[in-house]
């Protein structure tokens, strides 16, 4: 008997040596929830329908969302009660594959979309004024682009600078290379100058990213980006100025000294994730082949807990969430974008109540 429990003890050692060797969960997204019982969000509501592939969503100061369509190159204005109203098509838009009109941020009377153009990916900034847009003005062009991986979220961080997130369109090693663009988070004043402070005095705020499509801060202050993996795992990482996160060197934990570990992975069957907000205490995280949203509670000192999924497969892909003015999460279906199952009413912009 004593013998059959000493080899148990042996395979269970061996076992957990090997998935730790592999990089696992961080913590397991399927593991068992541990701590204090996270509350469950509401039931979605369904604030507008029939878009296509709405990509990101950036409040206004009055409550409504400026949201954008990939495929279409719409700009939308909807309001809370969810009257839909197009503001523009924006022109130089050229779809291509995950390529097209993706993000948008808005300070003050400025609006900056990112968008595929002809050759390559671009920021561009607009006076807003009610509904009226002025002509454009490029101020970040020279992106990578390609079929797959263009990144594309805009964000304003607490310091009051454009953060734009950047893929490496299937060629790798830009991920690694400081003087590309691509698969990179950038840093930027409103004129698409690198900010003050950024680590090497250039647009690149941190390097070795697959395709990050997602941006939040905490109450604090810290960046967090969820990040799109190949085979193996997805990422959420805490993101540093200079840090390097390790692609295409590293999927998922490598415990190289020379790349950043991701704080949480999923098994990619479960997330490629894309739009991240922050509220109530949790990062919020779209999820497009897991068709769920992903809630990560976050401690004190902005470690994360366990992961909870919601609405799993209820509402399909979700791609954009933001956090809106009135405490509400918004989250958008991408469920014609080519890879998902189309429902009733898609795609749709849903209010979770967090």
């Amino acid at each position: 008997m004593g013998d059959m429990r000493t080899l148990w003890l042996i395979m269970l050692v061996v076992t957990l040596a090997a998935c730790s060797a592999a990089g696992g969960v961080t913590p397991a997204a399927s593991a068992p929830a541990s701590g204090p019982a996270v509350p469950s969000p509401g039931e979605p509501r369904a604030v507008a329908r029939d878009l296509a592939v709405p990509w990101a969503i950036a409040f206004l100061p009055g409550g409504d969302a400026l949201v954008t369509e990939r495929d279409t190159a719409r700009l939308l204005r909807i309001s809370g009660s969810g009257q839909v109203k197009e503001l523009a098509t924006i022109e130089g838009v050229v779809p291509d594959g995950e390529g097209g009109l993706m993000g948008v941020a808005v300070k003050d009377e400025q609006l900056f979309v990112y968008y595929t153009a002809a050759s390559d990916n671009r920021i561009v900034r607009y006076r807003f004024t009610g509904d009226t847009l002025s002509e454009p003005k490029v101020i970040v062009q020279g992106i990578p682009k390609g079929g797959i991986h263009n990144g594309g979220r805009l964000a304003f961080g607490p310091d009051g600078h454009l953060y734009a997130t950047t893929g490496e369109t299937g060629d790798r090693p830009i991920a690694q290379d400081p003087g590309s663009l691509g698969g990179k988070i950038l840093r930027m004043t409103t004129d698409g100058q690198p900010a003050g402070g950024n680590p090497f005095g250039t647009l690149v705020y941190s390097l070795g990213h697959r395709n990050v499509q997602g941006l939040a801060w905490d109450g604090s202050g810290r960046l967090y980006a969820s990040e799109f993996g190949a085979s193996a795992y997805d990422e959420l990482n805490l993101i540093e100025a200079g840090g390097n996160y390790g692609w295409p060197e590293v999927e998922g934990r490598g415990d190289d000294p020379k790349f950043r570990n991701p704080i949480v992975t999923w098994d990619t069957s479960e997330a490629s994730p894309s739009g991240l907000a922050f509220a109530a205490g949790s990062l919020w995280m779209g999820a497009l082949r897991g068709e769920r949203l992903w809630q990560i509670p976050l401690a004190a000192d902005g470690s994360p807990g366990t992961p909870v999924g919601h609405y799993g497969g209820t509402y399909g892909r979700l791609r954009a969430v933001s956090a809106a003015p009135d405490g509400t999460l918004w989250a958008g279906t991408s469920n014609k974008d080519g890879r998902g199952r189309v429902r009733e009413g898609d795609d749709k912009i849903l209010a979770v109540t967090p």
